[in-house]
């Protein structure tokens, strides 16, 4: 497997097609790319020009990864040339977030086939039930196929976000592609760090990933009462408060879910991901050492098979960019230092991480570091 990984902005405007390229359905290249391409798409369009014929997925971002670097504004990408892995891609409309499962479905039934080992997605970050899209997902694939990607980041605006879909970046897609093959290796790692804030507290009142109610009282008031002066910034100062949402069973899995949006006079909170009722939540909030241990712990979990042929896809939270602030770079760089030497990285930070724990099925995380490695044996 052959892997080049480019960024591109104005002093780097284009990227020389590598003469390593040579069979299409053993080729992918990835890009991960400012939200302002929405409204200007011509350095995408050109790109994917220059790989005319070749399958290309990718997303808007909160901020480009791009080795040990932040990139803003920027076009970062990794070109991918398999030995023995031949790939497909499929790229489904949202035609409503209460479809998201359907469109999961749609999206894995595309994807099936025998060989199928592993699938990468990327989806609009705001049109779309994060959880019901993986769940669709999860019930079409067997439980040996790995699932990962994330969803769509636009800063901390929340206004749009794009998908690239016929090498154009349009919103309100979901896009995916699946590795087929015994050769292709797919790890995968993902750990939050953050601190507890509060007591527990039951959700009484829920639809899919609205919020009504917690113990009984209307929820936005009292997430409002944590914010104190900041509850004037939601939702995107509910970023720097996630709230954590207690796993059944044994051990202190949890997952975090992060406000999309707020609605006052339903006095709600719309997250990234379901939010069931009945279920214990918790407030977070963020601890500057355990988010960047947390980056770290993450790529110990991933396995690298051939670090001089792997590729790395780091998916991180925007919540997590707006906590560690100048320090942001420090987990970025603190999950490339855990790989071998010649390990490339690329990535960007999201509305939402497609991972599963160590083990098991994939779930939506929000405010996590997760790492894909993409490699072959």
């Amino acid at each position: 497997m052959n892997v080049q990984t480019f960024c591109l902005d104005n002093s780097s405007p284009s990227i020389t097609r590598p003469d390593f390229l040579q069979d299409p359905q053993k080729s992918l290249v990835i890009l991960f790319g400012s939200p302002s391409f929405l409204k200007s798409p011509d350095r995408v369009q050109k790109v994917c020009h220059t790989f005319s014929g070749i399958p290309v997925i990718g997303c808007s971002t909160s901020g480009e990864v791009f080795g040990s670097e932040i990139k803003d504004d920027c076009l970062v990408g990794g070109i991918l040339q398999f030995e023995w892995t031949t790939v497909h891609t499929s790229t489904v409309a949202i035609p409503d977030p209460s479809q998201s499962f359907q469109v999961g479905q749609q999206l894995a039934k595309d994807l099936l086939r025998p060989d199928l080992r592993g699938v990468l997605v990327l989806s609009d970050g705001l049109q779309i039930n994060g959880s019901e899209l993986i769940h669709g997902m999860n019930a079409v694939l067997p439980k040996s196929v790995v699932i990962t990607g994330g969803l769509a980041g636009d800063g901390d605006r929340f206004k749009q976000t794009w998908v690239i879909q016929n090498n154009t970046p349009i919103g309100g897609v979901v896009t995916a592609v699946g590795f087929y093959g015994d050769h292709i290796r797919l790890g995968h790692g993902s750990k939050g760090g953050w601190d507890y804030l509060g007591p527990e507290r039951r959700v009484t009142r829920s639809d899919g990933n609205v919020l009504y109610e917690l113990d009984g009282k209307p929820a936005l008031e009292l997430y409002k009462e944590y914010l104190g002066e900041r509850a004037s910034g939601l939702p995107a100062t509910a970023l720097l408060f996630p709230l954590a949402l207690k796993q059944d069973g044994p051990g202190e899995d949890y997952l975090v879910r992060t406000i999309l949006a707020v609605d006052e006079t339903r006095q709600s909170m719309t997250f990234a991901g379901n939010i069931p009722q009945d279920s214990l939540v918790q407030l977070m909030r963020g601890n500057f050492d355990r988010l960047i241990t947390g980056a770290s712990e993450a790529a110990l979990l991933t396995q690298t098979h051939n670090p001089e042929n792997t590729l790395v896809i780091a998916i991180t939270c925007v919540g997590r960019r707006l906590v560690l602030g100048e320090r942001a770079e420090e987990e970025i760089e603190a999950t490339l230092e855990a790989f071998p030497s010649g390990t490339q990285q690329i990535g960007f930070y999201s509305y939402g991480e497609l991972s599963p724990y160590a083990h098991g099925p994939c779930e939506l995380h929000n405010q996590t570091m997760t790492l894909t490695t993409i490699s072959e044996s």
